[in-house]
């Protein structure tokens, strides 16, 4: 890569995440215009327009949005070759970000995320949390947080952990409908059932010795596990779910866990996913190492 097109790009990608040149100039101490020229610079060197500018707002145009994600890559590539070369240099700084589900941010990763920046004060988060999966390579993420068993992809998976399901409802639940004894009971039973992931309808289970897929039912989905969480806390029905989000109410009682010699609690690997080319970056590095240990 042309050494001098590194600050142009790197600038380029800063109007794109703030929004204006003035913004830009503001963090930086140059003029707006002067931002301005930086990426003019590099709309000529590449022969195209990035942005649309008009007086209220700067808009990428479709060539601007086809060269995001590969500045990006650029700038990591670059970022993690100063990281080989240099240990100074090499030390975890910048923004990361990271994307992962509600029930994982909520219960276990956000109360971890105090101790990293204590330990990484040059590292800025930018977490987003979502039970959609996303394409980590078009969100442009460092590092997305993926609980059960992956799809094939390009991306790196590193194993930070793993998860077992439990089975679990209120108190005042089981004292209206009844405390569940066998597998086919829980036909029986509302059961509460995350959306989008048709696994989670089926529950694996052991019955006579052996292992049975159990499909079951209930008159409440929801793309939110931590939406369900509470609902099964409130006596709406029975869950199947991660261990790390019901502890909590499993330690002090809102939720009561049954079926445990009846039920495969299935453990799953908790991974981490990285783009090739910023698996060296040392932020990212750093983050990973942080999540193994601790989790």
């Amino acid at each position: 890569m042309n050494q001098s097109l590194t600050p142009e790009i790197a600038t380029f990608l800063r109007v794109v995440e703030l929004g204006s040149f003035a913004a830009v100039a503001e963090e930086t101490g140059f003029t707006a215009s002067g931002v301005s020229r930086v990426v003019s610079r590099l709309e000529d060197r590449l022969r195209v327009k990035l942005l649309q500018r008009s007086t209220r707002s700067l808009v990428l145009t479709p060539e601007g949005e086809a060269f995001l994600g590969y500045a990006r890559d650029m700038l990591a590539l670059a970022e993690a070759a100063e990281a080989e070369v240099s240990s100074t240099l090499g030390r975890p700084r910048g923004e990361l970000r990271i994307n992962a589900g509600t029930a994982f941010a909520n219960h276990k990763l956000s109360p971890l995320l105090p101790r990293l920046l204590e330990r990484y004060p040059e590292i800025a988060l930018d977490v987003s949390v979502s039970d959609q999966r996303i394409d980590p390579i078009a969100a442009q993420t460092d590092v997305t947080i993926r609980v059960g068993p992956l799809n094939d992809s390009d991306l790196i998976a590193v194993r930070i952990g793993t998860v077992k399901r439990i089975i679990a409802a209120s108190p005042e639940y089981l004292a209206t409908h009844g405390k569940p004894e066998t597998a086919q009971e829980l036909t029986q039973h509302n059961c509460l059932l995350l959306r989008g992931f048709s696994r989670q309808a089926v529950w694996p289970m052991y019955q006579d010795g052996r292992g049975i897929d159990l499909a079951v039912s209930g008159s409440v989905k929801s793309d939110s596990a931590e939406s369900l969480l509470r609902m099964a806390i409130a006596g709406a029905g029975i869950i199947r779910l991660g261990d790390f989000l019901g502890a909590d109410a499993l330690a002090d009682g809102r939720l009561v866990p049954l079926l445990e010699g009846h039920h495969d609690p299935d453990p799953q690997p908790i991974t981490a996913l990285v783009a090739p080319g910023r698996q060296k970056i040392p932020r990212v590095r750093a983050f990973i190492d942080f999540l193994k240990a601790e989790l």
